[in-house]
């Protein structure tokens, strides 16, 4: 039973005229972190990634360079 009245409040609240403006302002306010000057800055990514990586303890793989003779696209 509750969980049918938290669905239906749900949907109500997805009706909200005001939720939906406030949606709208959160989304334009919103900017992608890696996009500068109208182009992707990857350093920026890197140092994303790099940082992400060592904020859970991930230990990198040694690498291991790709023999393929016969690659095809």
């Amino acid at each position: 039973m509750d969980n049918e009245k938290e669905m239906q409040a749900m949907f109500d609240a997805a009706k909200s005229k005001s939720l939906k403006e406030d949606m709208r302002r959160v989304k334009s306010a919103s900017q992608n972190p890696f996009y500068h000057n109208g182009k992707t800055d990857l350093d920026a990514y890197i140092k994303f990634l790099n940082a992400y990586n060592v904020f859970i303890n991930h230990k990198p793989k040694p690498f291991k360079p790709m023999i393929c003779n016969n690659m095809k696209l």
